[in-house]
């Protein structure tokens, strides 16, 4: 299978692979401008030349919207292939890529969040632990940061200080949310119009820059939900996901 790199020069004509086809759904114009935005830090997706989500997106963890420490590594944003696309080796041919373009970059491996049992919008532990990937760093819930070291002695990426750090926040829900996966342009306004109705309060936190994702309580920038502080899912929510929250809760 041919693999495209998205460049400025292409973007606007390429499928991002996310399930959405029309380029000018706010969906993808805004996944799409928060892309061009990183292509000059040294983002880098890349994806099968089909129709549909296969692709596998990375940056030096330096740049990464993701509350670590892990300089000199680069950090994988997502590692995606879906549906009838699974079982032809595209996830081994995309992480190949990556570790090739990252060791002639002169990293010194590779890092991902993951999750202690295989969850949604996570990096599955199980196959990233067949990849030679190895736990570095644990926060509670569940996240992992794994690692894939390419030399012997290398520093052990982690998570920064703010991570599990909550008690600055409000009561009732708290999400947070960045433009990295296009849903969140869409569920977002959903969700706060959900709480609205029922009376909950729900405070957006939309993270615009790459200092505040770094600064982050969720090692999962893309989106997280808190209420009274503790984490109830890093998963973005459909209507019906978040009327049974909102339901548990006695809204």
């Amino acid at each position: 299978m041919e693999l495209v790199k998205l460049t400025h020069e292409n973007i606007e004509k390429e499928h991002i692979c996310c399930a959405i086809s029309n380029n000018r759904d706010s969906q993808v114009m805004s996944k799409k401008n928060w892309l061009k935005d990183r292509l000059d830090e040294g983002l880098v997706f890349l994806k099968g030349n089909v129709r549909g989500k296969c692709f596998i997106e990375y940056i030096p963890a330096e740049y990464a919207w993701a509350p670590i420490e892990a300089k000199g590594y680069m950090y994988i944003n997502c590692l995606w292939v879906a549906g009838q696309l699974r079982g032809h080796g595209y996830s081994n041919l995309l992480l190949e890529a990556c570790i090739e373009d990252s060791k002639a970059k002169g990293k010194k491996g590779l890092v991902i969040l993951s999750s202690k049992k295989k969850m949604g919008f996570l990096s599955d532990p199980k196959y990233m632990g067949y990849k030679g990937f190895q736990t570095a760093d644990t926060a509670e819930p569940y996240f992992e940061l794994m690692y894939l070291p390419f030399e012997e002695d290398v520093s052990l990426p982690r998570f920064r200080d703010s991570v599990g750090r909550h008690e600055d926040m409000p009561e009732g829900f708290a999400l947070y949310y960045t433009n990295q996966c296009p849903f969140t342009a869409k569920y977002v306004p959903i969700l706060e119009e959900m709480a609205k109705a029922r009376n909950a309060v729900l405070r957006s936190v939309h993270i615009r820059t790459r200092e505040d994702a770094q600064n982050a309580p969720s090692p999962f920038t893309t989106f997280s939900l808190f209420c009274d502080g503790q984490l109830i899912t890093h998963e973005i929510l459909s209507e019906k996901k978040f009327d049974k929250i909102l339901a548990d809760k006695g809204m």
